[in-house]
């Protein structure tokens, strides 16, 4: 009776003790890979890096080739995105989880975006092409590539939102609901301002998923020489994958090594956008402690 449990409990042991040996080996793979690719990225890029290379246009000639439109118009892109999606996916997620009944019509519409977060980037740039560039009228321009790109990041933003408001405890919602609160009150000043730190985490992964895409910017427009900077959301435009794929594509070294320094700018301008949203996020979890 007793040699029973003492062989499940010891299998039981067995099965976890491998399942974390290939949780560890899979991890240890990843982060190899992730080295190795940034020691070729360095190596190639860092003695290219300048200040010349960042404030110069787009030339034929790679010593000459610079990310100043591109990375001008990732920053114009990737702004816009977040000034759209940010708000829209956070009302959309608050009325969600905070307002709508809880019936069939707001599961499907829970599906629904759960299934849009999948959908492949292309299919929006395809859908950004149909309606923001020609039925809108917003020609090739920043306004139509960043009005895609809302579309390809709110379900994320929507998702994690909810996420974050679900996890917010519901003796708060309740405590200030008998304190007299309005049930806009409670949300606008108790579960959102809780709810801060996960929705900040969603905001990483959104932009971090933006500022890297290429097939939506492809699709509505984006060109790859481009002699100017861009001035405001109507300006014809370029972005910083888009150079890094036309560089790495070219048979020159030279221009391989161009790549490789615009990913790096890249990385660059990713971490430092995320560096703000860990700010943010620690900041707001120190007040609510």
């Amino acid at each position: 009776m007793i040699a029973q449990p003492d062989a499940w409990r010891k299998t039981r042991e067995r099965k976890n003790l491998i399942f974390k040996g290939l949780c560890f080996f899979a991890a240890m793979i990843a982060s190899l890979l992730l080295v190795t690719l940034l020691f070729f990225i360095l190596r190639d890029g860092l003695g290219r890096l300048n200040w010349d290379f960042i404030t110069s246009f787009p030339s034929r000639r790679a010593a000459r080739a610079g990310i100043y439109a591109s990375l001008m118009g990732t920053l114009w892109i990737v702004g816009l995105t977040a000034l759209f999606a940010i708000p829209v996916g956070i009302a959309a997620a608050i009325y969600l989880e905070e307002i709508a009944p809880k019936n069939r019509i707001t599961r499907f519409i829970e599906v629904n975006i759960a299934n849009l977060a999948g959908v492949p980037s292309i299919i929006y740039g395809l859908l950004g092409l149909a309606v923001f560039v020609r039925f809108f009228g917003f020609n090739r321009s920043i306004l139509a590539a960043s009005l895609t790109m809302t579309l390809l990041v709110l379900p994320t933003v929507i998702i994690t939102c909810q996420e974050a408001l679900r996890a917010v405890s519901k003796s708060l919602r309740e405590g200030s609901l008998a304190l007299g609160a309005t049930p806009w009150q409670t949300i606008l000043r108790q579960t959102l301002p809780s709810a801060i730190p996960g929705i900040m985490t969603g905001m990483i992964l959104s932009i971090s998923r933006a500022i890297g895409e290429t097939a939506p910017l492809i699709a509505v427009g984006a060109v790859v020489f481009v002699q100017t900077a861009p001035k405001g959301p109507s300006d014809t435009f370029t972005a910083l994958p888009i150079q890094i794929f036309d560089w790495s594509s070219r048979p020159q070294a030279a221009f391989h090594e161009n790549a490789a320094a615009g990913i790096i700018v890249l990385l660059a301008v990713l971490f430092a956008m995320n560096f703000l949203a860990i700010i943010t996020r620690n900041w707001a979890r120190k007040r609510l402690s």
